[in-house]
């Protein structure tokens, strides 16, 4: 992995995938860090729990997998940082910057304000031509410092990332926000406050993101999905474990077994410091890998591109991953909603890869509609 490309309280309590409070208003799962829970040291056999006493459990039903997916969003916190509460979830206060027609899309620059003294700027598109509520997807854009979320709102960069204004093309409402620092997103990882790193800052910022799309009379709140490429794609993740309003997840070159991956480029400011100040940028010392993660989507649907020559992020390494998580959808009768596909082309979205995305996207997502 090259550096270059990396560098959402009111109401009920509920208690969700067994990992801890989730707050209304947003239903995102609020799960704190805990140093006391126990240490894996084999991110890849997800075949069983551990106790308090560090004792092995198997994994035979979905009652079992609750145990080590709460364990897994708290490694991650370990690494990322905590999890943002109440304190941070402020009025929206959505602002409209401009409108623009493309064809029979609508697409709308806003600002939203994600916690106390910061805004984040993004694209909300719109088909103006479907009647009704509509699904929704947030679209996390790839490393591209200017362009940001421009990029997947068609505005510029690669075709084959224009990913927020095909959806909404084909049917959806699509949110492109900008990565804290990227494109418009003033964000200073000097003065982060209380943020261990930048992958919890972007990751708050997607579920306040997922906010203003429950906020939006076009939008079916029970149909959100996610979608990104490469900083977009391992985002995308992070952001549906914490999230289990987004109910399809679809990642693009985004992500590898991390102990096949280059672990210094995941330790900038604008990722997780703490990989390098605490894990000494060793995979075997950090409490957490992707293969954790995708298991710790199931039973919702998620489909992987991965490019056959990415030299980023080794194709083998997701092979492994998926092949790990099949055991615990299969748990749920969801192995035929776990997908890998792998084009052969570099690190890319490709028009085959895309085509396949979105039709995953359509049957999970359109049911019922008559689409």
């Amino acid at each position: 992995m090259q550096f270059p490309r990396r560098a959402n309280l009111v109401g009920l309590l509920r208690i969700l995938f067994g990992v801890g409070a989730a707050l209304s208003s947003g239903n995102v799962a609020r799960v704190f860090a805990d140093e006391a829970a126990p240490t894996y040291t084999d991110h890849q056999d997800l075949t069983y729990y551990l106790d308090a006493k560090g004792e092995r459990h198997p994994v035979k039903a979905p009652a079992d997998w609750d145990v080590r997916r709460k364990h897994v969003l708290e490694a991650m916190q370990r690494v990322m940082g905590p999890l943002p509460g109440a304190a941070k979830r402020v009025p929206l206060d959505v602002k409209k910057v401009e409108d623009t027609l493309v064809g029979d899309v609508l697409r709308r620059k806003i600002t939203f304000q994600s916690e106390p003294g910061d805004r984040v700027p993004a694209y909300v598109l719109i088909p103006t031509r479907v009647a009704g509520k509509m699904p929704a997807v947030l679209c996390l854009h790839q490393t591209t410092r200017v362009l940001g979320k421009g990029e997947p709102a068609g505005l510029g960069g690669k075709a084959n990332l224009h990913y927020a204004l095909e959806l909404a093309q084909r049917g959806y409402v699509t949110l492109a926000p900008d990565y804290p620092s990227f494109g418009e997103h003033k964000w200073d990882f000097k003065h982060a406050g209380d943020y261990q790193s930048g992958t919890m800052k972007a990751i708050w910022d997607n579920l306040r993101a997922v906010d203003v799309l429950e906020s939006l009379p076009e939008v079916d709140g029970e149909r959100i999905g996610c979608i990104g490429h490469s900083l977009g794609g391992h985002n995308t993740i992070f952001t549906a474990a914490f999230d289990p309003r987004i109910k399809v997840i679809v990642s693009s070159c985004g992500f590898t077994r991390l102990d096949k991956d280059d672990m210094p480029s995941w330790t900038g400011p604008v990722y997780m410091p703490r990989i390098a100040s605490v894990y000494g940028n060793d995979a075997k010392r950090l409490p957490f890998d992707f293969t954790e993660i995708v298991g710790a989507l199931a039973p919702r649907p998620f489909f992987a591109s991965a490019a056959v020559q990415d030299d980023d992020f080794d194709v083998s390494g997701v092979r492994d991953a998926m092949a790990s998580a099949e055991k615990i959808y299969d748990l749920y009768g969801k192995r035929a909603d776990l997908v890998g596909y792998y084009p052969d082309c570099k690190h890319d979205f490709p028009p085959d890869a895309r085509k396949l995305a979105y039709e995953f996207l359509d049957k999970h997502l359109k049911k019922g509609d008559g689409k």
